[in-house]
């Protein structure tokens, strides 16, 4: 009877990751699919041990790594496996191949924690229409990165003509940002703008408190 519970309340949490051309920045001597991975390790690790079954899913231009949810011993093992693997590539994300490729895998309402980057509003724009297709059939977070640098020119003192279009540049990048968080945020699907450093804590917070919130 206990096992069975178990079985039943298990949510499905999947990370699903960018391998694109967008995952390519360096930051701290690793890319950003670098971090994505670490990421992913952790929160696949802390899903498993909280009784939650953990799946993959790598995608860019071509269908990448597809690890169906499980539970079992090996599933970390499996995931990590793969994972080390995993490159960068000089192409664009194929967001139709990745919403068939979600509702071909996942059986039932999952997490799913989409690793991708947004540098414009109208990149996110194009992707849109399928993030919003797949918000419909999932609860969707949508992870991106902070540009620390330009955060950091954004803070410096404009001295010199340079100084002033240089800061003004980085600004508008900055604002970029909080666009598409507002976007996203309208057609109702949660996002995570972090820093690379602080990546994995803060998609492991968001995982806890949708778990402690039982959304699925």
């Amino acid at each position: 009877m206990v096992n069975n519970y178990t079985e039943e309340r298990a949510q499905h949490m999947y990370c699903v990751i960018d391998k694109s051309r967008v995952m390519k920045m360096p930051f701290d001597g690793l890319s950003m699919l670098d971090h994505a991975i670490n990421a992913s390790l952790v929160l696949s690790s802390v899903a498993l041990l909280k009784q939650d079954k953990a799946g993959l899913i790598t995608i860019s231009d071509k269908k990448g790594a597809v690890i169906p949810a499980e539970r079992g011993p090996t599933q970390l093992n499996k995931i990590m496996e793969v994972l080390y693997k995993e490159k960068t590539r000089y192409t664009e994300t194929d967001m139709d191949l990745l919403y068939s490729t979600i509702r071909g895998t996942l059986k039932q309402r999952s997490l799913v924690m989409f690793f991708t980057n947004f540098e414009s509003l109208s990149g996110l724009q194009r992707q849109l229409p399928y993030l919003k297709r797949i918000a419909k059939y999932h609860l969707l977070v949508v992870i991106f990165f902070e540009n620390t640098g330009l955060r950091n020119l954004s803070r410096q003192p404009a001295n010199d003509v340079e100084g002033v279009y240089i800061k003004t540049i980085a600004e508008k990048f900055m604002y970029e940002k909080k666009l598409i968080v507002k976007e996203l945020t309208r057609h109702g699907i949660q996002c995570i703008l972090t820093p690379p450093q602080n990546l994995t804590v803060n998609s492991l917070n968001r995982y806890l408190e949708i778990k402690a919130a039982q959304k699925l």
